[in-house]
């Protein structure tokens, strides 16, 4: 009795066939992970947090928007101590320099920051 089978498979595909084929297939691939694989979640942290601040930006950025706010903080609460008499007075004008202190710190990082960048360009130049 004949057994009747296909043909068997030709692994003797040209280099520009198999070139092809995994070409479609990583496109295939692609396309199915963008449109069924979930978007990550966020991180846990950001679910609670109402406010976060922008991961992009410099430290400089930071450092100069930070001395900035606590020059304003010294100010309102100067202003403050004018208005107010005895413990209140004290209180305000303690907010004042404790601004003042950390308005410092922050100027000094500040400097800092901008001597190591000078001397990394000093060293590359």
């Amino acid at each position: 009795m004949f057994k009747v089978t296909p043909n068997p498979p030709n692994p003797a595909k040209s280099r520009v066939e198999a070139l092809e084929a995994k070409k479609h297939e990583d496109a295939a691939t692609r396309a199915l992970d963008y449109y069924l694989t979930p978007p990550p979640s966020p991180p846990e942290a950001d679910k609670h947090q109402l406010f976060i601040v922008a991961p992009h930006v410099d430290t400089e950025t930071l450092l100069a928007n930070a001395s900035e706010d606590l020059q304003s903080i010294s100010t309102i609460a100067a202003d403050l101590a004018d208005d107010v008499d005895d413990s209140r007075r004290c209180i305000a004008l303690a907010i004042s320099r404790m601004a003042d202190g950390v308005q410092l710190l922050v100027e000094r990082a500040l400097d800092r920051l901008e001597a190591q960048e000078t001397a990394a360009l000093g060293g590359k130049g």
